[in-house]
């Protein structure tokens, strides 16, 4: 499939979440961290997403790369004879065995939860002197108040995948901030992160929330307290 091809699907299931009435242009925009004009331009064929673009507004919406091709052609990326998943079960825990537990053992599963494949496949990482050896993947529910600092991004209950390798304040995407899970020992906390001398600086989507600050003793790191990235959420609308 071409990029021309991914760019229309994308647009046309936008449209159609606009249609069914839980998604809306401002949304979009504000969860992107585009104009509104620019989200405008793009539904109505006026403008293309470069791939960045393209990128920023599958990761807003959820969505894999998977999610925009047909069903024949995701049937000719599988192997003649082999079953192949499309997705993987990812454990939800608690906040302290997210931060804490390297390996999550049966008692630490809430419940589980199914991720597309690729976006987990493809997920950079930057881990850690010892994280490497950590369980990758966990996924842990957000409460009220982790939301309510991430709106419009993240709402109550939304699950949010954690990628444990990722532990840099290295942006993952360019001219997008990455939005991490952070641990003070005994809150997790959702959102950004700057690093201002000795200060951690955990930082909400929404200006009306006040910073989260951590300072970093001397023989510890910015990695000491960052549980990961997050790499995925999922909402119910």
């Amino acid at each position: 499939m071409k990029f021309s091809d991914l760019h229309e699907n994308l647009r046309l299931e936008i449209l159609r979440r606009i249609d069914r009435g839980i998604l809306t242009g401002t949304i979009l925009a504000r969860a992107t961290e585009f104009q509104q004009a620019h989200i405008s331009n793009f539904l109505n064929r006026k403008r293309s997403l470069s791939l960045e673009g393209l990128d920023r507004v599958l990761a807003a919406q959820n969505l894999s790369v998977l999610d925009l091709l047909p069903p024949d052609e995701i049937r000719t990326l599988i192997s003649p004879g082999k079953v192949a998943s499309l997705t993987q079960t990812v454990a939800v825990v608690t906040h302290f065995a997210a931060a804490s537990n390297p390996r999550i053992q049966p008692a630490d599963i809430l419940e589980t939860v199914e991720v597309p494949d690729a976006v987990l496949h493809f997920s950079r990482e930057r881990p850690s002197s010892g994280s490497s050896l950590w369980q990758r993947f966990v996924a842990v529910r957000i409460d009220a108040i982790q939301a309510m600092a991430m709106e419009p991004l993240l709402r109550q209950d939304s699950i949010v995948v954690i990628d444990r390798h990722y532990k840099s304040l290295a942006m993952y995407r360019s001219q997008m901030p990455t939005i991490y899970a952070v641990h003070t020992g005994e809150a997790l906390h959702i959102g950004f992160l700057e690093l201002d001398a000795h200060t951690l600086i955990v930082r909400p989507r929404r200006a009306q929330i006040p910073v989260r600050l951590i300072e970093l003793s001397h023989n510890r790191q910015p990695a000491d307290h960052i549980v990961g990235r997050i790499c995925y959420a999922l909402s119910e609308f």
